[in-house]
């Protein structure tokens, strides 16, 4: 698979409608529900084209999930409203829940070697993640601040 073809393209699509719907789910209105679907997306393909290159999926992970928390940033400016709505929704198509459904069922399944081995990629996933998304809001607010200080 090449970054830019049609499957990564199709991809972006249903990452899109998927985040469009959970958008409308979690009751967002208006032109805030086209911005998370797009981010959404992009999450997802910039996701796709950095595992291209780098060939490592927690690197692809806190890189997509970087550019995704930037793009959330810079829309929720925009829009006058809180980032949360925006990182919530756009970092979806990267939660590790199909790792956490097949661990589950290896465990329950008396499968513990594999579920164990499921269950620290879930964690070391989930904790890129979370530092992905500290490491953009801190350097976030620390350019406001810098900035606030210049003026």
């Amino acid at each position: 698979m090449r970054p830019f073809d049609f499957l990564t393209l199709m991809q972006f699509c249903w990452a899109f409608l998927a985040i469009l719907g959970f958008s409308l789910r979690s009751n967002l209105r208006g032109i805030r529900v086209l911005f998370t679907a797009l981010g959404g997306g992009l999450c997802w393909a910039s996701y796709l084209v950095i595992l291209y290159y780098t060939e490592s999926m927690l690197l692809s992970v806190f890189l997509a999930i970087s550019i995704a928390c930037i793009y959330s940033e810079i829309v929720a400016r925009l829009m006058h409203t809180p980032v949360s709505v925006f990182v919530i929704c756009v970092i979806i198509p990267l939660v590790p829940g199909r790792s956490l459904y097949y661990a589950m069922q290896a465990y329950i399944g008396g499968q513990s070697s594999l579920a164990s081995k499921l269950i620290f990629d879930v964690l070391m996933i989930s904790g890129t993640i979370s530092i992905a998304i500290a490491v953009v809001a801190s350097a976030v607010q620390l350019w406001i601040r810098l900035k606030a200080d210049i003026s």
